[in-house]
């Protein structure tokens, strides 16, 4: 099957038009491109977390995950956030089967460990594709919320980037991430300018001068990550864009594409 990871950020979703998901029911019924969403949703969690009193910080992106901190985040992804994105594409005539990774040990997870201990906070170790071929050929768009068991049962919670990018490897898919922005930018004289190509070596130079920061890093972080391993293409696109999904299926310049090697500067 030719699979499209298409994630979607918890910042995000809220503002995506009915269109882009009709966008994503057409791909799916013209048959080419089976289309695979994995969702985020940082704002519902942090709203959750304040509605039951549970504090939480954030150290280079990722969320510092106790045991609480992530009864909370299941809450938050795979019972509402996961559903209300099934909704949505059943409200524009498209099928969806919703579940988390950690249903039917989807995704296994290993803890992230490094100078911060972030708690709970995993890495996808192995993908069971079998499961997403399963329900893509049973005519369901898979909607995959990033929750996961290690080896031993626990449960972690994990940037919803990389697991994208462990799905898009396992699948040999195309990647899109789906942001608010219009891609990764630099301002000069007020304005917007997209970077249309990035190569990892000019993706490192921005995160030295800090053009690129905060949650963005993990999201290119992982871009490479998946470009390493089997990924064939990249991209950071507008979701809030007419059309946006539909022209880069089609191969349209939209967004940001990243790659690993350098290619011709291009900046609009």
């Amino acid at each position: 099957m030719n699979y499209m990871i298409i994630k979607c950020g918890g910042s995000v979703l809220d503002a995506l038009p009915l269109s882009f998901y009709e966008n994503i029911v057409d791909l799916h019924k013209a048959g080419n491109i089976v289309p695979v969403i994995v969702h985020g949703g940082g704002p519902i969690i942090s709203s959750f977390l304040k509605k039951h009193g549970v504090k939480t910080t954030f150290v280079q992106g990722l969320r510092v995950t106790t045991d609480e901190v992530l009864d909370v985040v299941e809450m938050a992804l795979s019972g509402s956030v996961n559903k209300k994105i099934v909704r949505k594409l059943k409200h524009v005539d498209g099928n969806a089967y919703g579940i988390s990774g950690v249903d039917g040990g989807l995704l296994t997870a290993a803890k992230i460990t490094g100078e911060v201990d972030l708690g709970f906070v995993g890495k996808v170790i192995h993908v069971k594709r079998a499961i997403i071929d399963r329900i893509a050929e049973q005519g369901y768009i898979p909607v995959l919320s990033p929750l996961a068991l290690d080896t031993s049962g626990q449960r972690y919670n994990i940037n919803a980037d990389m697991a994208a990018s462990a799905i898009a490897q396992a699948l040999g898919a195309k990647l899109c991430f789906i942001s608010d922005i219009p891609g990764i930018y630099t301002m000069e004289n007020g304005e917007k300018k997209v970077f249309r190509h990035l190569s990892e070596q000019k993706i490192n130079q921005l995160i030295h001068e800090q053009v690129i920061h905060g949650g963005m890093i993990p999201k290119v972080q992982s871009a490479l990550k998946a470009l390493s391993d089997r990924v064939p293409e990249v991209a950071i696109i507008n979701g809030e864009e007419k059309d946006s999904i539909i022209r880069y299926a089609s191969g349209k310049s939209v967004g940001t594409k990243i790659t690993l090697e350098s290619e011709v500067a291009h900046i609009e």
